[in-house]
């Protein structure tokens, strides 16, 4: 059976092989059954597959050095429930880093959508709007996300960590020092309570 993946946004993708002008493998996806290349039943031995976060495209990569443990993801994922804005998240993780990513879409706006669309037509018993029926229901399938804070491993054996954000600043563009060092736990505690407010683009 051909690996296929299917994304954030319902998209189902295909693992196929080509060649490339040296003969050697080369793997992609293909949204058709039958496209460019042939089938491919398995993943390759060192690969993975990778899905952006910044717009859900699907590749297949080779497998990179995670330094990062599913408990400081998990950490960071489980701060991101308790903020009171109206925006969503994506947490992935690269190498030693924990990156936060924030959608372009404002909840709130399609809640007020969904009241407008339903105004008058009674629910069912039992219904109640929450936030993916909101994304199901309203959301565009392109929306694009953009990483926002990040906290990078600097220390692997105390798990010490620096928080950045990234600055849109013209002249810069990059990551920059925003906490730290420090334990994972207190950087939480400090920063991601600024995703989805102007305090977050002000500290520099």
């Amino acid at each position: 059976m051909t690996v296929q993946y299917t994304n954030r946004v319902g998209k189902t993708y295909y693992l196929r092989q080509g060649k490339t002008k040296k003969q050697k493998p080369r793997y992609f996806f293909s949204t058709k059954t039958n496209g460019k290349g042939e089938a491919v039943e398995h993943i390759p031995d060192g690969y993975e597959i990778y899905e952006r976060p910044e717009n859900a495209q699907v590749f297949l990569r080779k497998k990179l050095p995670q330094l990062i443990t599913d408990r400081e993801k998990q950490l960071v994922e489980k701060s991101l429930t308790r903020l009171h804005g109206s925006k969503l998240y994506i947490v992935d993780c690269q190498h030693q880093s924990i990156t936060i990513y924030e959608s372009n879409i404002d909840v709130d706006h399609f809640k007020n959508l969904y009241d407008d669309f339903l105004k008058g037509v009674p629910l069912l018993p039992g219904m109640h709007l929450d936030d993916d029926a909101i994304h199901s229901l309203f959301m565009p399938a392109d929306q694009n996300y953009t990483a926002m804070l990040r906290f990078r491993l600097v220390d692997k054996e105390e798990r010490i960590f620096k928080a950045e954000r990234f600055c849109f600043r013209g002249s810069i563009d990059d990551w920059i020092f925003l906490d730290g060092p420090d334990t994972l736990e207190n950087l939480i505690k400090r920063n991601v309570k600024l995703l989805g407010t102007e305090s977050l683009s002000r500290r520099i």
